[in-house]
């Protein structure tokens, strides 16, 4: 397990997105992300609002949405890069979907939450949540229902705090340090928060692992279906092609 790359991205407009042959809008990210030269730091930025990706040198626009403690780092597995490729029929380049880290040999989707890696010799990472797709990630992409397609694929990468400052770089090994007992995964809670809402009680057994928001979320979710009438629920499913977010860290 290793990195391939790792990705740094100053804003642009989606305008500026090269091979997408969609929507040709104007929006303003920092989701383009480029492999970096050399070693990158990394650090916790601070909280929400006031500060932006963990990676020096890597651009967040929007601070009140993205960025952030709990999405200082975002990692996607080089693997679900070359089946996407396959299925667009298009070059998908390291950084392509907005990731920080390209992986090699790391199971980002199944990683649960509040599990640790050591990147490199000093950087720990604790993966806090899944990504969910947004419009921003729908305009870069320019490819046609593409929330809904990602959606779908329940194989959203990962977001991460960080628990250790360093410096990492190109093929640095990723070693799994700490595995929670619980079950909850990147994956598990991405399907939560999207077409299956009735896993949403499940979710709480990740703890304070999980960013407030989502705890929230599900610890609401489970309390409105505790009062219900017997029998009586909330459908199970949530937003398709209307999911959309601003917590990708651009």
């Amino acid at each position: 397990m290793h990195l391939l790359s790792v990705n740094v991205g100053h804003a642009r407009t989606t305008a500026d997105r090269p091979d997408a042959p969609g929507f040709a809008g104007g929006i303003v990210t920092g989701i383009d992300k480029r492999p970096a030269a050399g070693p990158v730091a990394v650090a916790a930025p601070g909280p929400k609002g006031t500060a932006g990706s963990g990676l020096v040198g890597d651009e967040v626009v929007h601070l009140e949405h993205h960025g952030g403690n709990d999405q200082a780092v975002y990692a996607f597995a080089r693997e679900d890069l070359d089946g996407w490729e396959r299925e667009l029929g298009r070059a998908l380049p390291p950084g392509s979907f907005g990731e920080n880290l390209t992986t090699a040999g790391v199971d980002v989707n199944g990683a649960r939450i509040g599990e640790r890696w050591r990147i490199g010799r000093d950087l720990v990472l604790e993966v806090s949540a899944p990504r969910i797709p947004c419009r921003t990630f729908a305009d870069w992409l320019g490819e046609a229902g593409w929330v809904r397609r990602f959606t779908q694929a329940a194989a959203p990468g990962a977001y991460l705090r960080v628990v250790e400052p360093g410096e990492i770089g190109t093929g640095d090994p990723v070693t799994v340090v700490h595995r929670p007992e619980h079950e909850v995964s990147v994956s598990f809670v991405f399907r939560a928060l999207t077409t299956e809402r009735a896993l949403l009680p499940r979710v709480l057994a990740a703890g304070e692992a999980l960013p407030d928001g989502i705890r929230r979320k599900a610890a609401e979710w489970t309390a409105r279906q505790a009062a219900r009438p017997e029998g009586g629920t909330e459908s199970p499913e949530g937003s398709r092609e209307g999911v959309a977010s601003t917590n990708v860290p651009v």
